[in-house]
C-alpha cells in the first residue's frame, strides 16, 4: 500500500510557474512508476505526464509538452511536476499516481492516488 500526498498548488498568473510535489509514505514507492493527471471543472480527468521508476524515461500530454517537467527523487520518495509558462487552461486539480506500468497514460494503470492539489491560473 502506498499513500501519496500532493502539495505546491496555488494561484498564479498566466505565464508564471509552480512546482508540485507528491510525497509517498513508503520506500516501496521507488518500485513504482509515477504519473500526474489533472481534472478541470466539468471535465474528465486527463493524463499530464509520467515517469519511469528511476525518473526516466518520461512522457507528456501534447498540451503540456515543453512547459511541464516530471522528475522524481527516490531518496526522498517524492515525485515533482515543474510547471512553467502556465495558461488559464491549466487550471485544474492535479493528482499524482503510482503503479506498476511505466509511462502509462491510462488511469487504470495506477492503483495508488493522492488526494489532489488545486492549481488556478488567472489571466
Amino acid at each position: 500500500q502506498v499513500q501519496l500526498v500532493e502539495s505546491g498548488g496555488g494561484l498564479v498568473q498566466a505565464g508564471g510557474s509552480l512546482r508540485l510535489a507528491c510525497a509517498a509514505s513508503t520506500g516501496t514507492f521507488r518500485s513504482y512508476a509515477t504519473g500526474w493527471f489533472r481534472q478541470a471543472p466539468v471535465k474528465e480527468r486527463e493524463f499530464v505526464a509520467a515517469a519511469g521508476r528511476s525518473g526516466v524515461p518520461t512522457s507528456y500530454a501534447e498540451s503540456v509538452k515543453g512547459r511541464f517537467t516530471i522528475s522524481r527523487d527516490n531518496a526522498k520518495n517524492t515525485v515533482y511536476l515543474q510547471m512553467n509558462s502556465l495558461k488559464p487552461e491549466d487550471t485544474a486539480v492535479y493528482y499524482c499516481a503510482a503503479g506498476p506500468i511505466a509511462l502509462s497514460s491510462a488511469e487504470r494503470s495506477y492503483p495508488y492516488w493522492g488526494q489532489g492539489t488545486q492549481v488556478t491560473v488567472s489571466s
